[in-house]
């Protein structure tokens, strides 16, 4: 799964953190990892609350932090939640244009061990809404996970549609879930867009099973999408 949490603000719902209605989609629909973006850590504005670890305890799972920029006295970014104990996280910075004003981000990587024993990768990020950043992005993205002998999934905001140069460059790497007549992911009353995308590297034997973006969910201002992939024996 990857859902942009909107700091567990329910966008009809100003000022009001609603950790419990994300943890809710997330037990509803009991994925085995859960790319989640826009998290708050011990900010002013959630009540100085580690909120990937709250939504960890309310989910029962594992969980790893990356963080994207300093923001009231804590820490802003993305994070993952997994049902399999946590082998290896690493967090990587996304790189910028030189010049250009930007809000640093960052890629989240965790490995885990399947059902049947062999590791993945599981990968998070939320790009930058400019081009000329999200190009450069991608493109680092690529080069660190392009090259890896492990299966690989790649999960987040894109700030982009399945139509754009920076998607692109993901796919000389990269497989959608979904690839013809997707379901938007925002708004979330009114969605028009697909930009939260979950992707698996190429050359894997898993299989995409299904792909869905749950409707009428109103915990953020974007929808939760999920996927399921059929693990070979």
């Amino acid at each position: 799964m990857t859902y942009n949490i909107h700091h567990g603000n329910p966008p009809k719902s100003p000022g009001t953190i609603d950790l419990p209605a994300i943890a809710k989609v997330i037990n509803q629909h009991t994925p085995d990892l859960v790319a989640l973006q826009e998290i708050d850590k011990l900010t002013k504005r959630t009540g100085q609350i580690d909120q990937l670890k709250q939504l960890a305890e309310l989910t029962g799972m594992f969980y790893f932090f990356s963080k994207g920029i300093d923001f009231e006295g804590g820490e802003y970014g993305v994070g993952i939640l997994s049902k399999y104990p946590i082998k290896n996280a690493t967090r990587y910075p996304l790189p910028s244009k030189e010049g250009l004003e930007a809000e640093a981000r960052s890629l989240a990587l965790i490995q885990v061990s399947m059902t049947n024993g062999k590791p993945l990768t599981f990968a998070c990020t939320h790009l930058d809404l400019n081009n000329e950043h999200r190009m450069l992005q991608v493109q680092e993205i690529n080069r660190i996970l392009g090259k890896s002998k492990t299966d690989v999934i790649l999960a987040g905001d894109l700030n982009l549609t399945s139509t754009t140069p920076a998607m692109k460059i993901l796919e000389q790497h990269f497989t959608r879930s979904c690839t013809e007549n997707c379901a938007p992911t925002i708004p979330q009353d009114e969605p028009k867009e697909e930009i939260d995308f979950i992707l698996l590297k190429r050359g894997s034997r898993m299989k995409v099973v299904s792909h869905q973006v749950f409707p009428n969910i109103e915990a953020s201002d974007h929808l939760p999408v999920m996927a399921i992939y059929q693990i070979p024996d």
